[in-house]
């Protein structure tokens, strides 16, 4: 297993940022600003983007993995690189998500923490209604966690 920090043509992966963000054009709100890195295990598994926030805060803005390698521990393996990696840069790192159970179970497993809302995120920032697990999302759920 090899994780490595993409730099250039990051919209090379743009068919597997999709699987955690539906709309290309929020995508490219943090993509360039943002590190990329690729989880790769034979070939590439996971993938995520991670932004500067401030001195002390960096915001997983996206984490990916495809659909047939879900419940292997690659994402779970991604968040401990990326948590090492930041470590000593940052002091806290963030992530926003929908109020979906096993995606808030996930990052809590992980070590994040519920931090607080953001009222209607989904509704108002996408250009068509964004469900899973059949619940439509509304609230953007954001986590923390202490680096």
């Amino acid at each position: 297993m090899e994780i490595k920090l993409i730099k250039n043509n990051k919209k090379d992966f743009i068919d597997l940022l999709l699987l955690a963000d539906e709309q290309e054009d929020m995508i490219a709100k943090y993509l360039e600003r943002g590190e990329l890195f690729a989880l790769y295990d034979g070939d590439l598994k996971s993938i995520c983007v991670v932004t500067m926030e401030s001195d002390e805060v960096c915001e997983l803005k996206n984490i990916a993995t495809y659909e047939k390698w879900h419940g292997k521990g690659y994402g779970s393996k991604l968040l401990n690189h990326i948590s090492v990696y930041y470590k000593g840069k940052y002091k806290t790192m963030l992530v926003g998500t929908g109020d979906s159970p096993w995606i808030l179970q996930f990052y809590q497993k992980n070590g994040f923490r519920i931090s607080h809302r953001i009222k209607n995120f989904f509704v108002d920032n996408y250009n068509h209604p964004m469900f899973e697990d059949g619940v439509q999302l509304v609230d953007m759920i954001y986590l923390s966690k202490t680096l």
